[in-house]
């Protein structure tokens, strides 16, 4: 047993759970008993962008995964591509529009990549996720659908599905204004000649054998569930048929399943009545909106926003933190204004939190910890990281223009290891991505070019700056942000001006904006030499 697995059983004996994947890790244990391997499963139609909606959904799963290792628990986290399921629509945002139109109503594994560098429209989808998921830390079993129903895997499954048609009719029109007809079968079937899934079942032979004929091209023919690759099960069905197949102990759902009569109520239903088998434990989580955005995001619209997107403005352990600090059943945003700032501080906070830098009371240190823990890619740092604010990285970056190396090199004094130099310059290249896309105009700025014409200032203004920078230019190295910000304000007394015009002046002068970072600061910052450059002019 390794250090971690056990320290792990022994930090849960006798102390309740203070999270919430731990809480679900304790109910699968719970109620799914003692078991050599638990299964823990999540998936998804590749039918376009994964949105960050989606992946609520695939940590959730690593985070109870998570908890039930540091139980000493043996788990198979499985994540099911439905490559299998039908191309119903061309998602907006997709480029040569018209040629995937071309293949509506045929298998997503068959839809060409519209870019032609893929094997497939659903491999290009496939592929980012993969590898965005192994640099947030998860990294499943995955499963591809379409190889699995190509290959019969499930052949008796489907079977089973036909053998208890009835029963499954039943359980689905309980849930139905329009009940099913009696001609209904619980199968769909993709003709193999023009490989749509327009098709009526006409016979079954009560074994093996299935009879359709295809309302598009007309072809009509007999297959056997043993060998064909033209069968498979509607979602109803197939999602309970793999509970049983796969051994699924856990997976939660979104709340649109978890509606009274919706899929998750059908599948319990069918995997009981028709499968001999039992549901998984669940949750239910809420969906995800972007700020400033409200409502549920999809995939098929083409207004999304990724996994990939959010990197762009997130570290990776931060993403996880969102999620980890999160209870799934409560919605949330993820921001892309302000409010980063925020998060990158309470992450920040977290972590002092968790290497005792920052004292809480009791209750909430132990979750804060387990938060941070759930929220590491991998593991827990064995000493504190380097900690620099994602506000004055971003003041530091617009100071040197975006040169994240120029802003690590500031860094060298404190003797960062490769580990704690990776981790700034991933939040430098965030925090610029941000500034430059996303961050309101009155947080960016740019030092300006001396060069460029004087700013209009009145004669107690002028006065005022050019005693600021007599201050710089004779006292710099004397002054820390507290002595700087009280010469200012001595400053605009001597001068007769109103402390709050002249910062307002300063701002102007030194970056054409009314307003800016706190001044002292700033100004110490960005250096004696670079502000008396852009001074001398005055």
């Amino acid at each position: 047993m390794n250090k971690r697995i056990a320290l792990g059983i022994i930090a849960s004996m006798g102390k309740a759970s203070v999270h919430w994947a731990d809480v679900s890790a304790d109910k699968i244990i719970r109620e799914h008993g003692e078991k050599e391997v638990y299964v823990c499963a999540s998936g998804i139609t590749p039918s376009g962008t994964i949105h960050i909606g989606n992946f609520r959904e695939i940590i959730s799963v690593d985070l109870v995964v998570r908890t039930l290792r540091d139980k000493g628990k043996q788990v198979r986290f499985i994540y099911s591509w439905d490559d299998y399921d039908v191309f119903r629509k061309v998602p907006e945002n997709m480029p040569n529009r018209e040629m995937l139109e071309t293949y509506l109503r045929k298998p997503i594994t068959l839809v060409p990549d519209p870019q032609g560098n893929e094997e497939s429209y659903a491999r290009v989808h496939e592929k980012e996720l993969e590898a965005l998921l192994h640099i947030v830390g998860i990294d499943p079993e995955y499963i591809y659908q379409a190889k699995q129903y190509r290959a019969s895997v499930y052949a008796d499954g489907i079977r089973r599905a036909l053998e208890k048609r009835d029963t499954i009719r039943e359980i689905l029109n309980q849930h139905r204004s329009d009940p099913l007809p009696e001609e209904w079968w619980p199968v769909s079937v993709f003709c193999t000649a023009c490989l749509k899934d327009t098709t009526r079942c006409t016979a079954w032979d009560g074994e093996w054998d299935i009879s359709y004929t295809c309302e598009s091209c007309g072809n009509g023919e007999t297959v056997d569930l043993r060998e064909t690759s033209a069968v498979k099960l509607p979602w109803r069905i197939d999602w309970p048929m793999r509970w049983k197949f796969e051994g699924v102990d856990f997976e939660p759902a979104g709340k649109d399943h978890h509606s009274e009569g919706g899929s998750f109520d059908t599948a319990r239903a069918i995997v009981t009545q028709v499968y001999d088998g039992r549901p998984p434990v669940t949750f239910q989580y809420d969906f995800i909106s972007i700020k400033g955005r409200g409502g549920k995001i999809s995939s098929s619209s083409g207004e999304v926003v990724s996994l990939k997107d959010v990197l762009e403005v997130y570290q990776p352990e931060i993403v996880r933190y969102l999620f980890a600090g999160t209870r799934p059943n409560m919605e949330f945003a993820i921001s892309f204004d302000l409010d980063v700032l925020k998060i990158y501080e309470d992450y920040d906070k977290c972590e002092r939190i968790y290497f005792g830098v920052e004292e809480v009371g009791e209750k909430r240190r132990e979750k804060e910890k387990r938060t941070y823990e759930l929220s590491q890619v991998h593991k827990v740092p064995s000493v504190m990281p380097f900690q620099v604010p994602l506000r004055h990285l971003c003041n530091l970056l617009q100071i040197h223009d975006g040169s994240i190396d120029d802003v690590v090199g500031l860094f060298h004094g404190e003797n960062l290891d490769t580990e704690q130099e990776k981790r700034l310059r991933d939040r430098a290249r965030c925090g610029w991505n941000w500034i430059t896309t996303f961050a309101p105009g009155d947080f960016r700025f740019s030092l300006k070019n001396p060069a460029k014409p004087m700013e209009r200032l009145s004669e107690a203004e002028l006065t005022a700056v050019r005693k600021l920078r007599q201050e710089i230019e004779e006292n710099f190295g004397t002054h820390d942000e507290k002595s700087l910000g009280e010469a200012i304000y001595a400053i605009a007394g001597d001068a007769g001006v109103e402390p709050k015009d002249l910062f307002r002046a300063v701002y102007r002068v030194l970056i054409g904006k009314d307003r800016g970072p706190r001044l002292a600061g700033f100004i110490l910052t960005t250096g004696r030499d670079r502000i008396l450059d852009i001074l001398k002019p005055y």
